[in-house]
């Protein structure tokens, strides 16, 4: 191989991997598939958009979509908004649907919704067609004491205006169970919750929940309601016991001061007779001094004697008429 044929070799080489090189930075078939679809977008600004680090599919088909369905759009505003961590693709949807149902959203707030983590096109679906939200069986005590259990089916259309900003399904289902606790609790019969059910709903509507959420209510439905505890005879049950511990425990203090006091009372006699008994031993020793001293002659001494031993006989016949009554009885 002569020197000419290897440079058209090496040159033809080098014009492959540099066409190869540009039609994978310089995204050709993209910039062709704009010009068909009429966008009009130089190959410069696809080369920049590399340049910038923006995956330039990621701008131009959006954009192809919004040329083709009408909306006026332009490469810079889909680039910011990729640029700020946004989706482009899912704010030219949104933008599209809002477009074909004649929702006034522009591209401004449309993005802004989209950077604050909502689901724009979600919302303007919601927008043209309702969602159902369904609540959990929310409790509430009517004034006769019966518990009400009822299930509401929450129909809310997206309110764009307060996307940003404006409270989640969470808090309408919050304030529609207050509402709910509220109407079952203000009524004197329970029976009167369960023959119109509609009430609940009436009152829920009247209060305005959807105010400062993202959400517009349509409809309140009560879907089902059911009776719980009589709320108020487990009260009534709960302090009638309560009232009974509380009689049990103050009759056991009073028994218990009751059984001190017999206590210190036998304490007492125990000691008056500790006494007793010390004073009678000391009577024969008085009794002796007596005599020694002469206070009392010995006659008196007999006399005292006799005393006691009739005092004896007396106590004797007494018991033994005792025995007898009780041996008759």
């Amino acid at each position: 191989m002569d020197t000419g044929s290897l440079g058209l070799i090496i040159i033809v080489g080098l014009v492959i991997i540099g066409l190869a090189i540009l039609f994978t930075f310089v995204p050709v078939m993209l910039w062709i598939s704009a010009l068909a679809a009429g966008v009009r977008v130089s190959i410069f600004n696809l080369v920049g958009m590399r340049l910038r680090r923006v995956i330039p599919s990621r701008v131009i088909n959006p954009l192809i979509k919004a040329v083709k369905a009408g909306l006026d759009l332009n490469t810079n505003q889909l680039e910011s908004h990729y640029l700020a961590g946004g989706n482009v693709d899912r704010v030219v949807n949104a933008l599209i649907a809002a477009h074909r149902a004649n929702i006034e959203l522009s591209f401004e707030r449309c993005a802004a919704i989209d950077l604050a983590g909502r689901d724009v096109l979600d919302a303007v679906q919601m927008s043209v067609n309702p969602k159902v939200i369904e609540t959990p069986f929310i409790a509430g005590v009517a004034m006769d004491g019966i518990e009400v259990k009822a299930k509401a089916r929450i129909t809310v259309r997206a309110n764009i205006d307060r996307l940003v900003g404006g409270a989640g399904e969470e808090t309408v289902i919050a304030r529609v169970g207050e509402g709910i606790v509220s109407t079952i609790g203000s009524s004197h019969d329970h029976k009167k919750v369960l023959e119109n059910p509609d009430m609940i709903s009436q009152t829920v509507l009247a209060k305005g929940l959807d105010a400062g959420t993202a959400f517009e209510i349509l409809s309140i439905d009560i879907a089902d309601i059911d009776i719980g505890k009589n709320i108020g005879a487990v009260l009534q049950t709960d302090q009638a016991e309560a009232d009974k511990n509380i009689a049990q425990a103050k009759a056991e203090e009073r028994r218990a001061m009751a059984v001190a006091q017999e206590q210190e009372m036998r304490a007492r006699v125990e000691e008056m007779r500790a006494k007793v008994v010390e004073a009678e031993a000391e009577v024969p020793m008085a009794m002796a001094e007596a005599l020694r001293s002469g206070n009392i002659g010995v006659m008196d001494y007999m006399n005292l004697k006799n005393i006691e031993a009739d005092t004896d006989m007396r106590d004797m016949i007494g018991k033994s008429d005792q025995e007898e009554d009780e041996d008759d009885r």
